[in-house]
């Protein structure tokens, strides 16, 4: 396991994440204090660098943009674009295909060069997303294909509190 160290973290006045994938969790920290913790989903196929895998990423990254403010709850991204629907159920049932990404989106940026920054392990072109997914789908168990999938309320708390910048450590 990969132990973070608070000095190596990107100045960002001290707040972080942490994205602990044994307990499915979500954690804001300020400095060493812990804030808040929320429930989350993960990959389904576990954890892993590589494009195309579905697995979730590991190491340090941080936020790289923040996408979403202002738009209702339930707005549905595709592409990192807003397309004009919110999610329902009769959306769902018209499109069963669908990865939904609601709400907003923390898109992830690699921190280590070679492990997740970089060629075939780049989060970023892996887009590897903190979203907002339907209620029907749930949390505390790996479900996603490789993002941190999170219910939208928690999601809406956690987006005001990590702006781009904020390091995030995904751990197992």
């Amino acid at each position: 396991m990969r132990t973070p160290r608070l000095d190596a973290l990107p100045p960002s006045e001290g707040a972080w994440l942490e994205v602990d994938i044994g307990r499915q969790c979500l954690v804001h920290w300020q400095g060493e204090q812990r804030q808040g913790e929320w429930s989350v989903s993960t990959g389904l196929a576990g954890t892993g660098q590589r494009e195309g895998s579905g697995r979730t990423p590991l190491g340090w990254h941080y936020v790289r943009a923040a996408i979403g403010d202002g738009l209702p709850p339930g707005s549905v991204f595709r592409g990192r674009r807003h397309t004009g629907e919110t999610f329902s159920q009769s959306l769902a049932e018209a499109h069963p295909e669908r990865d939904w990404i609601l709400t907003r989106i923390l898109w992830l940026c690699g921190l280590e060069r070679g492990f997740n920054r970089g060629g075939a392990v780049d989060s970023q072109r892996r887009y590897i997303y903190l979203h907002g997914t339907p209620p029907d789908q749930p949390m505390g168990v790996p479900r996603s294909h490789g993002c941190i999938r999170m219910r939208d309320a928690d999601l809406l708390e956690v987006f005001a509190l990590a702006p781009p910048g904020t390091p995030v450590w995904l751990h197992e």
